[in-house]
């Protein structure tokens, strides 16, 4: 919730107050609203803090509308069933990193292989049934040195999140060349890799 978002609220409340009152009989005063300013700052305040820490905590996660808290490098395996032009076997088993920035509200995705990296524009975890997913839209960026067997393409993904605290995600991926593929995750590092020779340091 933005700061904007915050003041309608706080002020459908100042609202809502005043006209309760007046239908009850009693009477407003202009004083209280000089406190306006103070609640909309104790509720950015709060949702702040809410957003950027308390919704991570070990015994806020156990509230199961709280979203699973997935942040860091994941560690695993990316199976493809794409074939390169000019070939006739689709590419092996390959080593992949999941780097995951995540606040309350928001979750960017970032998936690292030796030859591209693939960035989320739109990533969201769900909470279905008791589980929860990973699910999120990316734009995959290759190499340049082998830009002319893997194009840049636009993809989908939905992985199941195991756990609470999460020890494994794992599903699969839809590209718009016509390809899918199956990922699986169950290694994992709080540190946020900022690339594949970074993340493969960290484990």
């Amino acid at each position: 919730m933005n700061k904007l978002q915050v003041q309608v609220v706080a002020g459908a409340v100042v609202v809502i107050f005043a006209a309760g009152i007046l239908f009850s009989g009693g009477k407003i005063q202009i004083q209280w609203l000089k406190f306006y300013s103070v609640a909309v700052f104790g509720a950015l305040l709060v949702l702040g803090v809410w957003e950027r820490f308390l919704w991570h905590l070990a015994p806020i996660q156990r509230i199961k509308s709280v979203p699973r808290d997935i942040r860091g490098t994941w560690k695993g395996t990316l199976r493809s069933n794409w074939v390169a032009q000019g070939s006739e076997e689709a590419l092996p088993e390959k080593t992949a990193f999941l780097v995951v920035r995540q606040t309350a509200s928001t979750t960017s995705v970032i998936l690292l292989t030796e030859e591209s990296e693939s960035s989320s524009n739109l990533a969201k975890i769900t909470a279905l049934d008791g589980g929860a997913s990973l699910d999120y839209m990316y734009l995959n960026q290759p190499k340049v040195s082998v830009e002319h067997r893997s194009r840049m393409h636009h993809g989908s993904t939905s992985l199941g999140i195991m756990g609470r605290p999460a020890v494994r995600l794992d599903g699969r991926y839809w590209t718009d060349r016509e390809s899918q593929g199956e990922l699986a995750f169950n290694l994992r590092s709080d540190s946020m890799a900022e690339g594949y020779e970074q993340a493969e340091t960290l484990f």
